[in-house]
């Protein structure tokens, strides 16, 4: 038995103690075989050469995850570990119920039955979450933040309660969940989740659980006209308390779940920017519909 080892060396914003070097250290003195994710014909490689017993570990972040659920040819029976080193890890959060921990976890159940977004004439699937409005708005600024200073932490609370005061403006949305619509203005954020955490341990719909038993999603709705009632309730969103804020945050599930904001927006997909987006669907698992 060998361990295939999937490094991501731009995990956790490229830190010299991430990716490479974190995956030597957890699989010193065993038989591992290092590949860098990130290049060309990494996983047609692996895949190729994969012996029945061999187990796949991946080690990065939450984007290195969805690149990978999105690249691989078909889901071996080999055991598949995941070994966070990332910056949010928040499917490891997720997945290790909620505890920051150190040994690789198994995701196969996980990474079997994904919903997909349909984003600019593109499908997807993810594993975590499709974040629209400020969470996007965090995002591109901190894509843009990593690339004038590389080495620098970027804190995406601080982004978001900027955006909150400054810079980023609320839309008008209109959000349909599997043929119902509604409407509503000042629109902050419209998350669709998988899972329970995304954006470093925010809990924008708490109750969604990956692997429920009906397969369906939740979107999150924060809205309000007030800058300083929804800077007041967004720090709730940590413990998923926000969601007691009736007339300000509203939560619904579906399986198809469609959302459009009346003006271009940046949106992330389990992290990953897509910039000037004005609408998303998304598509529960095992759920058939015309218009994808």
């Amino acid at each position: 038995m060998k361990y295939r080892v999937l490094y991501n060396p731009l995990a956790g914003l490229g830190k010299e103690d991430n990716g490479y070097e974190q995956a030597k250290k957890l699989f010193e003195g065993k038989d591992a075989e290092f590949s860098d994710v990130t290049k060309e014909g990494a996983l047609d490689e692996l895949f190729k050469n994969l012996a029945k017993d061999d187990k796949i570990v991946l080690c990065g972040g939450d984007g290195t995850l969805n690149k990978f659920v999105n690249s691989i040819p078909f889901i071996p029976e080999n055991e598949i570990l995941y070994y966070p080193t990332g910056n949010g890890n928040d499917f490891y959060r997720d997945v290790a119920e909620g505890k920051e921990g150190t040994e690789p976890c198994a995701i196969n159940p996980y990474i079997v039955n994904l919903p997909t977004v349909a984003v600019n004439g593109k499908t997807c699937k993810f594993l975590n979450n499709v974040g629209f409005g400020i969470d996007g708005y965090c995002c591109e600024t901190g894509d843009r933040l990593h690339r004038e200073a590389p080495d620098k932490k970027i804190s995406y609370t601080g982004i978001a309660i900027k955006g909150l005061l400054f810079h980023f403006k609320p839309v008008n949305a209109v959000i349909n969940v599997d043929g119902e619509e509604f409407r509503y203005k000042n629109v902050w954020l419209a998350p669709t989740m998988n899972g329970k955490y995304y954006g470093g341990g925010m809990m924008p719909a708490p109750e969604q659980k990956r692997l429920n038993d009906d397969g369906t999603v939740s979107v999150m709705i924060m809205h309000g006209k007030s800058k300083l009632k929804t800077l007041m309730v967004f720090p709730s969103i940590f413990k998923g308390t926000h969601v007691n804020h009736k007339k300000a945050v509203e939560v619904k599930t579906g399986k198809v779940i469609q959302v459009k904001f009346d003006r271009p927006t940046a949106l992330q997909i389990d992290g990953e920017t897509v910039t000037g987006v004005t609408e998303y669907r998304v598509t529960a698992a095992g759920v058939t519909t015309e218009k994808q």
